[in-house]
């Protein structure tokens, strides 16, 4: 009885540890990349909403989202998933969509504009 009970302590450890690492990594990209910067409020709002919730998101801000990168994106969204706020968010949805929104501005960008 007393091996299963280390063995479930060192379970809860390793998973912790875990989970601090990743979020130490998330932060690390995240701070070396100079992700909060590289958007506008306006544009964060649109993204987060497209992401988040259910939303579209305009050229301009697929356009910022391009600037930000898509290591920062990722590490953004996969940071916002470890917040108390939404643990009761499905993070494979969160991530489809996420990529979806990437792929949508892909779309949006290399679509040649209508000339005038």
């Amino acid at each position: 009885m007393a091996s299963l009970n280390v063995y479930s302590v060192l379970v809860v450890l390793l998973l912790t540890c875990g989970a601090v690492m990743a979020t130490n990594e998330n932060d690390q990209i995240i701070k070396e990349n100079n992700c909060e910067t590289k958007m506008g409020f306006p544009c964060v709002l649109e993204a987060f909403t497209s992401i988040f919730e259910t939303g579209s998101i305009s050229n301009k801000c697929c356009g910022e989202l391009f600037v930000l990168g898509e290591v920062c994106r990722s590490a953004l969204v996969k940071r916002t998933l470890e917040n108390p706020l939404f643990k009761y968010v499905s993070p494979a949805t969160i991530i489809a969509q996420s990529i979806q929104t990437w792929n949508n501005c892909l779309t949006l960008i290399d679509s040649p504009s209508p000339s005038a």
